[in-house]
């Protein structure tokens, strides 16, 4: 599927309220006791279906708006349940069969039971009740959400390993849900074709490894460069027998294998030793970027080139302006912002981030117009703010906690210092709502702007995790 392909997503939450609607006008309360019915009026942020029983809200693992379902709670507290579906009376129009043979046990996904474009209005009216419930805050416009390749996209991930002695076997793959059992699979839907193809080898290798019970994870990273690297966690130190079981496996399965035995200093290569580096690219910004398989990038490639894109027409970056990006990363933003002629400075807490960022400055031919400084972003102060300078515009792509700290830094709305000092423009880059909307009432109510877009951009599909962006423009 082309990752620049749009939904409308007016049409998408209208069909998630008509089957709310059509389910609650004819399905009857019953009692909950006898036999417990729910009506399912909504998807909470973790992707539960949301009903109301005897003054209770119940949050139901498997249900999806507009259906009747009878359900078994696992989890009772005064004024809320959770609950898993026991049976589907009343099955909504939007669900779909799921792909992948073990979701429902697996955590990786939660929406694979619902259609695609409903999950994208769905992640949608998550954002508009966050901006509204948390924020107070309503966006002047909503953009078109985005959305791209459904399956197979998934290039990074950590992957859990578990020995267990009573079946003399290892499991490799993710968690359960709700647990912290690794889930018995073979397969992965949203990992590359490849990766899923490795589960089971990987399982076999390992068995045969002296330190089988020693490897508690495997992280993966894929490049846009046809390399596939697995860092192997291990604990105690390899053994000369588990050598040439490692080396055998890069060779047949073309990846290359690393190890971590400590901290993120010890991550380093174990077969090839000179294999090629992993990188990703944005073609419409003529760039390149290499990294090593720990450090962070987006997990979805196809998307993030059409999430840089949305930032870039937002901010709109102009030659001769002066431009901040924080919580930079490896220079995500950072680098197609400089094409544009404006000059950058791209802050970011993590040191080893900031150095590949200034390589990656140096490969494209940009280090004359971008400066990197390592700095934690979250001891900001307005003194700190202030003698940074002046910027046109902002950039801001913070972690789940948010930017609340550099937000609180900006000069208040309507004084002269804000006049001075305060960005034009920022485009704020979210991966939780929450702490989206948080801000952004903070941004409105006290800074001196307007929200004047907002959007999702589905990054994990089949997963109830929200990417958003949002633009704020001064008043």
């Amino acid at each position: 599927m082309n990752a620049r392909a749009y939904v409308r997503s007016d049409w998408l939450c209208a069909c998630l309220r008509r089957a709310s609607a059509s389910a609650v006008k004819s399905a009857p309360m019953q009692n909950p006791i006898e036999n417990p019915i729910a009506i399912i009026e909504s998807l909470d942020q973790d992707g539960r279906g949301v009903a109301h029983v005897a003054g209770k809200t119940l949050f139901i693992e498997g249900a999806l708006p507009g259906e009747k379902v009878t359900y078994q709670s696992t989890r009772r507290k005064p004024s809320y349940e959770f609950a898993h579906v026991v049976e589907i009376l009343k099955p909504s129009n939007l669900r779909t069969e799921p792909k992948c043979p073990h979701y429902g046990m697996c955590g990786g996904c939660a929406m694979q039971h619902l259609e695609l474009g409903a999950q994208v209005a769905a992640k949608q009216r998550m954002l508009e009740n966050s901006l509204w419930h948390i924020g107070k805050v309503k966006p002047e416009n909503m953009l078109p959400p985005i959305y791209g390749p459904t399956w197979g996209y998934r290039h990074k991930a950590r992957l859990r390993v578990k020995f267990v002695p009573p079946k003399n076997r290892v499991l490799v793959g993710f968690n359960e849900k709700a647990t912290r059992f690794v889930v018995d699979m073979n397969s992965c839907e949203v990992l590359p074709p490849h990766l899923s193809a490795l589960l089971v080898p990987l399982q076999e290798l390992i068995m045969q490894l002296s330190l089988r019970d020693r490897i508690p994870q495997i992280e993966v990273a894929v490049g846009e460069n046809n390399v596939t690297v697995l860092v192997l966690r291990i604990m105690d130190p390899l053994q000369p027998a588990d050598e040439p079981l490692l080396r055998d496996f890069a060779d047949q399965y073309d990846v290359q294998i690393w190890t971590q035995s400590k901290g993120p200093d010890t991550i380093k290569p174990f077969h090839p030793l000179n294999g090629a580096g992993l990188r990703y690219s944005l073609p419409e910004f003529n760039l390149t970027y290499p990294f090593q398989p720990t450090e962070f990038t987006q997990v979805n490639p196809h998307i993030n080139r059409v999430m840089v894109r949305r930032a870039m027409q937002l901010l709109n970056p102009q030659a001769g302006e002066n431009i901040a990006d924080f919580f930079c990363g490896l220079g995500n933003f950072t680098l197609p912002i400089a094409r544009s002629g404006a000059t950058v400075l791209g802050m970011e807490g993590a040191a080893a981030l900031v150095s590949r960022a200034v390589e990656s400055a140096a490969l494209n031919g940009l280090a004359q117009q971008v400066q990197f400084r390592e700095a934690d972003l979250f001891k900001m102060t307005a003194e700190n703010l202030v003698e940074l300078g002046y910027f046109d515009k902002w950039l801001v792509d913070p972690p789940r906690d948010g930017a609340m700290t550099l937000i609180e830094s900006l000069a208040e709305g309507g004084t002269e210092i804000a006049q001075k000092f305060n960005p034009q423009r920022i485009v704020y880059v979210s991966c939780n709502p929450a702490t989206l909307a948080r801000d952004a009432g903070l941004l409105v109510q006290k800074k001196g702007y307007r929200l004047a877009a907002a959007g999702i951009i589905n990054m994990f599909p089949h997963t109830a995790h929200v990417e958003s962006i949002a633009l704020f423009e001064k008043i």
